[in-house]
């Protein structure tokens, strides 16, 4: 029997013969709401750190503040509210949403400091507060649920993700599990490059004990529960850490499990995929650095994506602020071409960081099993490059054509008639070998997946942003068609789509 990660990913794909049943409307009486509101805690107003008016009246420590208030609006602040028909308005964030359902709520944990007293704060989105929900020392409680990692010796601030489930499912049932991992990415991928242009290093924990992290931020662990754990060190005291920690532990692989009914998969494959055993019974999986790349097609056509230069993120990275909190999810595309040059400055800054440490980005951001996805490229619309399906090789820096043909009608379909998937120059596909992928992680490894995914996507979305192009991924899609249309090979599991062109 297949593992239950693999049960469930084939269960929720989309089928053209399908779908209009598994579908139903939505009871808008039951809408789920976006923010988590504390009524008891002390709240610290993050908004006056954000003006630049105060110089005299300056205080100790507010370059601290001012640092963890530009953080948390870059990584998930509220960016722009849209009137809607029905009376309430939805308020867009700085990370992309599926649906602007937004899942995710962000914790952050102190140890103790002159300007941040110890104990558990919610980052309250609406108002752009902390709320100090819980007063009292857990920073030992916090190191042993992530089995001491390094990585939280010497730090004095984590931040946690979780997710409310019912906020995705209420709107996509079981397959909402696969877009809280992608929202998450796209979350993670905004704290990465926020903790960097203000001076920390965003280290990522996927391995921990998921009932004491649930237990230490008093969730239920079904409703809503622990997704990342997020170590910020400030940049000066990096060298003086022992970092070497792995960002995945694996699960268990689960292959005996009952008749699950609809509605049901989504909280049993998140209880499965849960760690729970002693830091002694863990063994991480071995780190094999990734030399080469995975495809090389016999006898295809190489071209080079290697990037003269860099997109560049303005002094201080003020741009790359400026890019996350005006970024949008393009809503439609003019059908124009691409440059190969515009195609290669996206390609570079998404999976070529290091190329980026200059001015001042994390040339090796985490990620939690990044070796384990592969990327390909439906192209439509791309001048100087032949329409067709490519595999994109980063370690080669080179796209890989594997088929030669203009996939706008097929691409339409692919993408359930959004024009979207029609109109774009061209769409990344992020992949997985499931069965490779579980037997190195269990089947823990359905959640770093998704991650990766949306940490890739979101760099995508901000550097297409950057050049003034259009972007959207879409995470709705036949799953199977997709391998047969662009002849990806059928272990690879689709994980994610990306669409980019003029919008």
């Amino acid at each position: 029997m297949n593992s239950i990660a693999y049960h469930y990913h084939q269960r929720t794909k989309y089928d053209p013969e399908t779908i209009a049943t598994k579908g139903k409307s939505l009871d808008w009486a039951k809408q789920p709401v976006p923010y988590k509101e504390y009524k008891i805690g002390q709240v610290f107003d993050l908004k006056p750190y954000l003006s630049q008016e105060k110089t005299e009246d300056k205080q100790p420590y507010d370059e601290e503040w001012l640092r963890l208030s530009l953080l948390l609006l870059c990584s998930y602040g509220l960016t722009a509210q849209l009137q809607t028909i029905y009376g309430n308005p939805i308020y867009l964030r700085a990370a992309p949403s599926a649906g602007g359902l937004y899942p995710a709520e962000v914790y952050l944990i102190s140890r103790g400091t002159p300007w941040l007293p110890p104990g558990l704060y919610n980052y309250q989105v609406a108002t752009h507060s902390l709320i100090h929900f819980w007063e009292n020392t857990v920073w030992s409680q916090l190191q042993a649920a992530c089995f001491n990692h390094s990585t939280l010796k010497e730090n004095q601030i984590a931040l946690v993700t979780t997710a409310v489930f019912y906020r995705s499912a209420w709107r996509y049932e079981d397959r909402a599990y696969r877009r809280v991992f992608l929202d998450t990415g796209h979350l993670l991928g905004n704290i990465e490059l926020a903790a960097a242009s203000n001076r920390y290093k965003a280290h990522f924990i996927g391995g921990f004990c998921d009932r004491a992290i649930n237990d230490l931020l008093y969730l239920d662990g079904e409703a809503e529960a622990a997704i990342s754990v997020v170590s910020l060190l400030n940049n000066n005291k990096i060298a003086s850490t022992d970092l070497v920690a792995p960002t995945a532990l694996p699960s268990e692989t689960v292959t005996k499990y009952p008749e699950i009914a609809d509605g049901e998969l989504l909280n049993y494959l998140h209880q499965k995929t849960c760690i729970d055993a002693e830091p002694e019974q863990i063994a991480a999986a071995p780190e094999t650095p990734l030399l080469e790349d995975k495809y090389n097609f016999p006898f295809c056509s190489k071209i080079s994506t290697v990037s003269q230069k860099s997109i560049d993120w303005g002094a201080q990275l003020s741009e790359l602020e400026n890019t996350i909190l005006q970024r949008r999810s393009t809503r439609s595309y003019t059908g124009k071409n691409l440059t190969l040059d515009e195609l290669k400055y996206l390609l570079n800054f998404t999976y070529q960081p290091q190329d980026y440490l200059e001015q001042g980005l994390d040339g090796a951001p985490d990620y939690f099993a990044l070796d384990l996805l592969e990327t390909f490229i439906a192209v439509s619309g791309v001048q100087d490059l032949e329409a067709g399906c490519y595999y994109y090789a980063p370690q080669a820096q080179e796209l890989r054509q594997i088929r030669f043909k203009n996939f706008r009608r097929e691409l339409h379909y692919l993408c359930l008639g959004q024009e979207l998937g029609r109109d774009a120059a061209a769409i990344v596909f992020h992949t997985a070998d499931l069965t490779k992928a579980i037997a190195k992680y269990g089947d823990r490894v359905y959640r770093y997946l998704h991650m990766d995914a949306g940490h890739l996507g979101q760099r995508l979305n901000l550097a297409a942003i950057r050049l003034k192009l259009g972007v959207s991924g879409i995470g709705g899609f036949f799953d199977d068609r997709v391998n047969q249309v662009l002849d990806i090979p059928q272990e690879e599991a689709v994980i994610y789509l990306t669409t980019l062109g003029r919008p």
